[in-house]
């Protein structure tokens, strides 16, 4: 097998795997993967794929049109045989079903609502190449869903989990039976994940050539193909550097020679890995946060709009194509910054806040003691 970079096969997996999805599915939904690959993501395909199983198998079992037909063979014009209201019924069947005699399986909103978007998906392509007459996606409303909570490490939570990569002082034994094996490599992929707010398919696909010490720079491959140069800190660059002196000193398996981050194994460290490490160290800090490696590049993107104000450097530093995503994860007034911006905006140049007569308080109050001499009041207040 070729040596290829890490982005290259990745692709060429996930290509491989939505092929097998697709064979499962009505033939005529290969012109549909075929027509959106300009504009989506391998992983984007494969989730369609797996959506748009679910559907044809709720068709085939609930549609009476449907249950006496090969899904295999199944013409694009079939898809006119589906109303409005039969989507409405297959949203309410999604928030419970079961695969024959497979797992029971629940979505909620959020889960509702990506099995939509692959429906409408499908609906709009054939209908925009006027292959199918109706589209009754166009109809069905996407579900609400609620706002989620934005979670990432505060401050000191960010030195105290670096702290515990490098001590391991609160990790099980049998953790800490690997710890000093990887905290080396460890402390440099936490440093480098919340100190440039990379994504985690970034960190794992870095190649020993992809780093540059002399710039403090990293050359990752973005969502949709793009790449771009995302430079780091000075501590960054001791952590990658205490790190590269022991990677020079193994030997990888053969195909990930080129790898900068290994795994014990000597392969190329994978995303799964890195997002058992992250929680294993982060719940040494807190328990009541969920923290992933999403959630240290939520924590990076917050950090540098705190200091910087500046919103289109963080979308362009996160490679953000819109942003929109930028100010509704990274940008979120905080309580203190509400109230802090309470007297910024003055509509009067000179205006300054009286203070209000002891008189009239005293009226309010039906109090007479603030016409006294101040020591006659002290003493009538305390008979």
């Amino acid at each position: 097998m070729a040596n290829r970079p890490y982005h290259e096969q990745v692709d060429i997996n996930n290509t491989v795997r939505l092929r097998a999805l697709v064979a499962e599915l009505p033939s005529f939904t290969k012109l549909f993967f075929r027509g959106i690959e300009p504009n989506t993501s391998s992983r984007t395909r494969i989730a369609y794929a797996y959506d748009l199983h679910v559907f044809f198998d709720y068709l085939k079992n609930n549609h009476a049109a449907f249950m006496s037909r090969d899904i295999l063979t199944l013409p694009v014009e079939c898809l006119d045989d589906v109303r409005a209201v039969d989507l409405e019924a297959y949203i309410e069947y999604l928030k419970y079903y079961s695969d024959g005699d497979g797992p029971e399986r629940t979505n909620h909103s959020r889960g509702i609502m990506r099995k939509i978007s692959a429906l409408k998906t499908l609906y709009n392509y054939f209908f925009r190449k006027e292959m199918i007459k109706t589209n009754p996606a166009a109809l069905i409303a996407l579900p609400r869903t609620p706002q989620k909570e934005i979670i990432r490490l505060d401050i000191d939570e960010v030195a105290s989990l670096l702290d515990q990569v490098e001590s391991g002082e609160r990790l099980t034994a049998k953790q800490q039976q690997f710890h000093e094996k990887t905290k080396v490599r460890d402390l440099a992929m936490l440093t480098l994940l919340l100190g440039t707010g990379i994504r985690v398919s970034e960190c794992v696909g870095l190649d020993i050539k992809d780093v540059d010490f002399h710039n403090s720079g990293v050359h990752v491959h973005r969502k949709g193909g793009k790449e771009a140069i995302v430079f780091f800190s000075d501590e960054v660059a001791d952590a990658l550097e205490l790190y590269y002196n022991e990677r020079k000193l193994l030997t990888a398996l053969p195909g990930h020679e080129e790898a900068f981050f290994l795994s014990l194994q000597m392969k190329r460290i994978n995303v799964r890995t890195v997002e058992n490490l992250v929680k294993k160290y982060a719940r040494t800090v807190t328990t009541l946060k969920n923290i992933t490696p999403h959630k240290l590049r939520s924590t990076y993107g917050t950090n540098l709009y705190h200091e910087t104000n500046d919103i289109y450097l963080v979308a362009d530093v996160l490679g953000h194509s819109d942003i929109n995503t930028t100010k509704r994860h990274y940008a979120a007034n905080t309580e203190e910054r509400l109230r802090a911006s309470r007297n910024a905006v003055r509509l009067r140049e000179n205006y300054e806040r009286p203070a209000a007569p002891a008189e009239e308080a005293a009226e309010e109050k039906g109090d007479l003691s603030a016409d006294m001499p101040s020591g006659q009041a002290s003493q009538k207040n305390t008979e």
